[in-house]
């Protein structure tokens, strides 16, 4: 056996450090006195209180600049009288059944209706928008 092999059996045990100088002392990391100092404390959290202060809607985010409407699916004049015949009714579920547009996520969406040449046929529209030169057309 040489002298650097040797080993303790009991090693070193610091005393438990009490009073000022102790890590775990006095106030035992609580700081002093009070509510905070004690057992069983219970502490409203601050962010509660300022989220109560604050109204109820509180803004939508990183989407505050998006439009809440839904996009409105845009069919031309040509292709509704290539499809219907005269007099015919036009409105979303009809459209969606002669296979001009398709559904959106299972709704049907808004249909605008652009003018992009002069007809000859007469319609009735139902549930769509349309734009200005298609009433005059219309009309």
């Amino acid at each position: 056996m040489q002298f650097h092999n040797i080993k303790k059996n009991k090693s070193n045990r610091k005393a438990k450090q009490v009073g000022r100088g102790g890590t775990r002392g006095k106030t035992s990391g609580r700081g002093t006195k009070g509510q905070n100092a004690r057992a069983g404390r219970k502490k409203r959290p601050e962010m509660r209180d300022i989220i109560k202060r604050l109204p109820k809607l509180r803004g939508r985010g990183k989407n505050s600049l998006k439009t809440r409407l839904l996009d409105a699916v845009v069919v031309k004049l040509s292709v509704i009288e290539e499809k219907f015949k005269v007099g015919e009714k036009i409105n979303p579920q009809i459209l969606i059944e002669k296979g001009i547009i398709k559904t959106k996520n299972g709704k049907t969406p808004i249909v605008k209706i652009l003018a992009d040449k002069e007809i000859k046929k007469s319609f009735v529209f139902e549930n769509v928008k349309m734009s200005e030169k298609v009433k005059e057309l219309t009309a």
